[in-house]
């Protein structure tokens, strides 16, 4: 599953409006395509996964964490997604030569119980023995397989919602589907549905990714 795929096929699309005609299952898969993106936008992460481990950059912050009498300060970095351990490596530039000679192998992955809901992390907190960052821009270099291991339900779902509204769209030049003489009129907004919408609180990322 490639970085920012489609998130339902358009077999699936197909399958889910009824359709079966081959001109239309072709608009359908530009409509999943579009939803998809539509879904990234809304939920500030995307939900596919690079097929390979890769290295990617990312600023320190100097931030608070943790709650109540556990509040404390902590050099913090923001990251895309990560559900796996596997191949995840560390790496700090403090000699400010793009050498990334400094391991970090002390810190801890947030949220804390992400695997345990089958979520991803989303952000890692330098523990005070490890080699502590200075904020410099791309200052640590992760080694991950960034990523969801598979697609939500909850977001296949919205993506076939939000699809078919696109879809429903090429009939509704002027934004307006339906009719207001038969009670069935509906405006199609320039944002996600407000179901679908509802649907992908569960999953809204509250900080963007790369």
């Amino acid at each position: 599953m490639p970085w920012k795929p489609s998130y339902v096929t358009a077999e699936q699309m197909a399958d889910y409006v009824r359709v079966q005609d081959e001109d239309d299952e072709v608009e359908l898969g530009g409509a999943v395509a579009a939803a998809s993106r539509a879904i990234d936008l809304a939920t500030n992460r995307q939900f596919g996964k690079v097929d390979e481990i890769e290295q990617r950059l990312y600023t320190p912050e100097w931030q608070v964490v943790g709650v109540g009498l556990n509040r404390t300060r902590r050099w913090v970095a923001r990251i895309d997604d990560v559900q796996t351990i596997v191949g995840l490596v560390l790496h700090l530039d403090l000699d400010g030569d793009q050498s990334y000679a400094h391991e970090v192998t002390d810190y801890a992955l947030h949220p804390a119980n992400a695997a345990a809901e089958g979520r991803p992390w989303e952000l890692i907190v330098f523990r005070s023995t490890a080699p502590q960052p200075t904020g410099a821009e791309d200052q640590l270099r992760v080694t991950a397989t960034f990523g969801w291991t598979s697609v939500p339900e909850v977001v296949a779902t919205a993506c076939k919602i939000q699809a078919n509204r696109f879809f429903a769209r090429r009939l509704a030049p002027f934004g307006v589907a339906g009719s207001p003489e038969s009670g069935t009129e509906l405006r199609l907004l320039a944002k996600v549905d407000p179901d679908v919408d509802l649907m992908l609180g569960a999953v809204r990322r509250r900080w963007g990714a790369r």
